[in-house]
């Protein structure tokens, strides 16, 4: 089992979601849906200077659906050129 980590910006939230939901069936997940912070190109700070925000969404996901989910932000990646998309696997114990 592997604890997944997506930090996006909030623009990209309804595409990721519903391709998780189409490819890993049984996929449970929290989003917590305003998150601000400086990635490695910009800020997003949800203020008037830097006015977008990101969101986050945290998964465990079975061994076995973890391709799926590196395919599923992989697709995103590619349609979405210009938004950040993140996603941070570690390894989860039981």
């Amino acid at each position: 089992m592997y604890r997944c980590e997506i930090i996006a910006n909030q623009s990209v939230q309804d595409e990721i979601v519903s391709l998780m939901e189409e490819h890993i069936p049984d996929i449970l997940y929290t989003i917590v849906p305003l998150v601000v912070g400086r990635g490695k190109n910009s800020y997003k700070m949800g203020s008037a200077t830097w006015p977008e925000t990101n969101f986050l969404l945290v998964s465990y996901v079975a061994d076995e659906n973890l391709p799926k989910m590196r395919a599923i932000i992989k697709a995103v990646k590619e349609r979405f050129t210009d938004e950040g998309i993140k996603l941070f696997v570690v390894k989860a114990e039981d």
